[in-house]
């Protein structure tokens, strides 16, 4: 059995923040879907698990089943307890400057832009205005998320978000760009995130966490190993 469980859906930009972080670090785990738009994640079983009712939920088998519910402890906790396998996902100790320009990124995107544009809110502003409102709203938010973290990033960037090596500001950004995408915005309008996505892009931990290669994927829309992408 692997020494994880994750339970997540292909199209959570939390859960493909963890699923690139373990696929970095080159650890195995059990993929549990939760499948988000039945409403899965509500479910009495689910929330004995997780009673915040979402999605990503990591289990720990090798820490007596520990249960971590969100994203970015879930990855911090993966490089602290792997710290010796595969790359460090936060710029070095005696780098604290960077470290924090990491970690604000990474807050950008889940504490500032994610929480807004999510399906609960969604479904909300859906209900109270209409579609065409709910779908502004989060292009809008998505829109200020990227041109805050473009604006900090801009400082700090090298080859990756935070200098020449990838790091959890990396690990939030590549969903977000995924979302950003679904909602027709252009992302080469964003100079640095645009080259940092470039490179992102040939990252294989990153190319198998895309939401279209998970099993849950809907067949219509997975990628296939003969694409190339």
């Amino acid at each position: 059995m692997p020494d994880y469980t994750l339970y997540g859906y292909f199209r959570s930009s939390c859960t493909a923040r963890v699923r690139i972080a373990l696929h970095l670090k080159g650890i195995a785990y059990e993929d549990v879907p939760i499948n988000l738009l039945k409403g899965e994640q509500r479910s009495e079983a689910h929330r004995v698990l997780n009673p915040s009712g979402t999605v990503p939920l990591l289990i720990c088998h090798g820490a007596g089943d520990m249960s971590i519910t969100q994203s970015v402890a879930a990855v911090e906790y993966i490089d602290e307890v792997h710290a010796g396998t595969g790359p460090s996902l936060l710029p070095p100790a005696s780098d604290p400057a960077a470290r924090a320009a990491a970690r604000s990124l990474a807050s950008i995107v889940a504490a500032d832009m994610q929480p807004v544009t999510n399906l609960k809110v969604r479904q909300y502003l859906k209900e109270a205005a209409g579609e065409g409102h709910a779908a502004e709203w989060m292009r809008k938010a998505t829109v200020e998320g990227l041109q805050a973290y473009e604006a900090v990033s801009a400082r700090w960037a090298g080859r990756y978000s935070v200098g020449d090596e990838l790091t959890i500001a990396d690990i939030c950004l590549m969903p977000a760009v995924w979302n950003a995408a679904r909602l027709g915005i252009d992302i080469e309008q964003f100079l640095t995130i645009a080259k940092v996505v470039g490179n992102l892009n040939e990252v294989p931990a990153v190319q198998q966490a895309s939401y279209f290669r998970q099993k849950d994927c809907p067949p219509e829309l997975r990628v296939k190993e003969t694409d190339g992408g």
